[in-house]
């Protein structure tokens, strides 16, 4: 499983022109799988993301996680891209990325433990998704598992 992770001022998902979700200042994660992930998986991750220290404190240092900050929504955008390989030629390969079926029950029980702390809005799995968002800082980190 891999999630980037990018802090940012505000985001929205866009589906065929229509606006499906927006967030104000939060995260936006943008989530893949391969084979092997499980339940397990999502719980060490969604731990990991919860408890990122990527949010300025008093003194403007990046100490504070966004359970503790006024930051309290999640975008939560699924990309099977995060498996592509490139090591041979110029075309992607996406092999590793795991099948349709199988990361969309994934996605839907990560976004499940995810709501558990926070507010949590998604696009829509396997859409053809515009992603509009201001990244603050720029954050952005990878997380795999």
């Amino acid at each position: 499983m891999r999630v980037l992770v990018q802090r940012s001022k505000e985001a929205k998902c866009v589906v065929d022109g229509k606006e499906i979700s927006k967030i104000p200042k939060g995260l936006v994660l943008f989530v893949g799988f391969t084979e092997g992930d499980t339940l397990e998986t999502i719980i060490y991750l969604v731990h990991k993301i919860l408890n990122l220290r990527i949010f300025d404190d008093e003194n403007q240092v990046m100490n504070k996680s966004i359970l503790e900050t006024e930051a309290s929504e999640i975008l939560s955008i699924s990309q099977f891209t995060l498996y592509a390989d490139t090591k041979k030629g110029n075309r992607p390969s996406y092999m590793k990325a795991l099948n349709g079926q199988k990361a969309s029950h994934l996605y839907d029980l990560f976004n499940q433990e995810l709501s558990k702390y926070l507010k949590v809005k998604t696009g829509i799995f396997g859409a053809d998704m515009k992603i509009h968002l201001i990244n603050d800082g720029p954050i952005t980190i990878m997380l795999e598992r």
